[in-house]
C-alpha cells in the first residue's frame, strides 16, 4: 500500500555530493534500487573530482528522472538551498552521497510524511548504537550530545538524533524553510525551524555504517566544532531572544556592580571618589545592561509577531491541499 501512495506522489531523492567520486555510484543505485519510482537529483557542489560526471553516467545508464544539479557556491546548506529552489517534489528524501545511510529504509522514513503525520522525518542514528560504533571522531559525538541536549532543553523536545543527514521531507515543509545556514550546521537549523514553528517531527531509528575506506570526511574536528559552539549562542540569540538578552543583561549589570565597587567605597569612606575610570565604566555596563534587556523584548516582539505570520501562512497552504 504504501509503495501504491509514492507512485502516486512525486518523490525526490536528494544527494549533496561534494567529492564524492568513490560512493556516488553506489549511492544513486542503491536509491534507485530502493525508490524506482523516484526522480534522482545529485547536487554537485563544486566536486573537483569525477563525481558530477560518474553521477551523470549513473543516472543515464539507469534512465533516472533527475539529473545533476550544480551549486558554486560552497557547502551543504548552500547545495540545498539550490536543491529547493529548483525542484518540485511532493516528498523529499535527503541523504549524504557516501554510502553511511541505508536506501531500503527509505520507504520506512516517508510512511509518516505519506500519511499526513509528519511534516519532517529524521533518520535517527543513535537509538540503535550504530553512529556511536562506527564513529571514529569522539568530538563530533561529544559536539552533537552538547546541541542536542541544548535544543531539547530550549524547546522541550525529547529528540534524539538532531545532526542526522538522512530526512524526509514534505512539501509544505521545503516551500516554507528559509535555507539561511550555508553549512553542515543546516541539519541542526532544520530541527530548529521545525520546532520553532511547532511542525511535526518523527524520529525512526536506521542503520548507520562509516565511510568506506579511502572515502574522506568533509568534516573538520576544530572548525566544525568551533560552528557547533557558535550555533549554540544562536539558537538562544534567535530563537529564544528575551533569554538570550536577559542573560546578557544580568551578566553585563554584575560586571557593572563589581567594577562599581570601589567607586561606592570612595563615597561611603571619603564622600569622594576617587575611581572615576571605574566609575565611568561601572555606569556604562549598567546603561548597556538596560539596553540589552530592552533589545530582548523588543527582538520577543518581533519574534512572536513573525511566528503568527507563518502560523496564518501555514493554514493558507493547508486550505490549498
Amino acid at each position: 500500500m504504501l509503495k501504491n501512495e509514492a507512485v502516486e506522489k512525486n518523490v525526490a531523492v536528494i544527494l549533496p555530493a561534494y567529492n564524492e567520486e568513490l560512493t556516488i555510484e553506489g549511492t544513486i543505485r542503491a536509491f534507485r534500487e530502493a525508490l524506482p519510482e523516484a526522480a534522482i537529483y545529485v547536487i554537485n557542489n563544486n566536486s573537483r573530482d569525477r563525481t558530477g560526471a560518474i553521477a551523470s553516467q549513473v543516472l543515464q545508464e539507469l534512465a533516472c528522472q533527475g539529473g545533476i544539479i550544480d551549486e558554486n557556491r560552497q557547502g551543504k546548506g548552500s547545495a540545498l538551498r539550490r536543491a529547493f529552489i529548483d525542484i518540485n517534489a511532493d516528498i523529499y528524501v535527503l541523504a549524504d552521497a557516501d554510502l553511511t545511510y541505508p536506501a531500503d529504509q527509505a520507504r520506512e522514513l516517508m510512511e509518516p510524511v505519506l500519511q499526513g503525520h509528519a511534516d519532517m522525518v529524521v533518520g535517527d542514528r543513535q537509538s540503535g548504537g550504530d553512529y556511536a560504533r562506527e564513529n571514529q571522531r569522539s568530538f563530533h559525538g561529544f559536539g552533537n550530545g552538547l546541541v542536542q541536549w541544548m535544543v531539547n532543553k530550549l524547546f522541550r523536545a525529547k529528540l534524539v538524533d538532531i545532526m542526522s543527514g538522512y530526512r524526509v521531507f514534505s512539501r509544505d515543509f521545503v516551500k516554507t524553510y528559509p535555507v539561511l545556514a550555508e553549512g553542515f550546521q543546516i541539519e541542526t537549523d532544520m530541527t530548529l525551524h521545525a520546532l520553532h514553528k511547532r511542525m511535526r517531527i518523527v524520529e525512526i531509528p536506521v542503520a548507520y555504517k562509516d565511510r568506506p575506506s579511502g572515502s574522506v570526511s568533509k568534516l573538520n574536528t576544530f572548525s566544525d566544532g568551533t560552528r557547533v559552539l557558535f550555533a549554540i549562542a544562536q539558537i538562544f540569540r534567535y530563537y529564544r531572544p528575551l533569554a538570550f538578552f536577559s542573560v546578557l543583561s544580568l551578566v553585563l549589570l554584575l560586571l557593572g556592580l563589581l567594577a562599581g565597587a570601589p567607586v561606592f567605597d570612595d563615597w561611603i569612606q571619603y564622600r569622594f571618589i576617587y575611581h572615576v575610570p571605574l566609575a565611568i565604566l561601572a555606569t556604562g555596563m549598567c546603561v548597556a545592561a538596560v539596553m540589552a534587556l530592552g533589545i530582548g523584548l523588543v527582538l520577543d516582539s518581533v519574534a512572536h509577531q513573525q511566528r503568527m505570520e507563518f502560523e496564518l501562512r501555514w493554514l493558507a497552504r493547508s486550505e490549498r491541499r
